[in-house]
């Protein structure tokens, strides 16, 4: 394990349909073999994105739970977080040598932040498809997650979205703060954002 509380806790966060849920999925295939992994994702109604993790084979099924949130899915990882801190407790009841949790949120808009007390790491992932002038429109989300990922950047040509602009206001936005552009769909940018995971958060591969 990472750290005196436990396994290293991610949380992952973004607009609907920027590519979490695909980011979750590779995250888990990529790393199961060198770490001990589990995941939690955050739905209002439904267990859609803990069942297509299942569907997928991302983990064993054991290893992935569904947070009902209902209501306002923000509240559930940042001001009462107690639903996810939870299952993560579950989980680390059922797999005492977790190395990582991958923390999944509902959809997000750009105000909303992980409590520090639920993720020790965020990633926050936004996408070309909705325009370039997301990262310019700041929010904790693009100002201060830990990395921010701008997704499917294959869509650029077609949506009218310039690629320059976005990686010039991400740097403007975030400074030092780090930013992986993607194409999650063919794992384009995968191996920098598993290589921040592990050094930032202090993973060491097994063997």
């Amino acid at each position: 394990m990472s750290k005196s509380h436990g396994p290293l806790r991610v949380g992952v966060g973004g607009p609907v349909g920027s590519g979490k849920t695909a980011l979750m999925d590779l995250l888990c295939k990529t790393m199961r073999e060198r770490y001990d992994i589990a995941a939690i994702t955050n739905d209002i109604y439904t267990k859609w994105d803990a069942e297509f993790l299942v569907r997928s084979g991302s983990l064993t099924p054991d290893r992935i739970a569904g947070v009902e949130t209902g209501g306002c899915p923000h509240t559930a990882i940042r001001e009462d977080a107690s639903m996810n801190l939870a299952a993560v407790a579950d989980m680390r009841a059922k797999f005492p040598g977790l190395d990582l949790v991958l923390i999944e949120s509902g959809g997000d808009n750009l105000a909303a932040t992980f409590s520090p007390e639920l993720a020790d790491l965020t990633i926050y992932v936004i996408d070309v498809a909705a325009g370039d002038k997301i990262p310019s429109k700041g929010g904790p989300g693009i100002t201060r997650s830990d990395l921010l990922v701008i997704n499917k950047i294959d869509l650029a040509p077609h949506v009218g979205a310039s690629l320059e602009k976005m990686d010039t206001d991400a740097r403007r936005m975030r400074g030092e703060r780090p930013f992986v552009m993607t194409n999650l769909k063919k794992s384009e940018g995968l191996d920098r954002i598993v290589g921040f995971i592990e050094a930032k958060g202090g993973l060491k591969r097994a063997g």
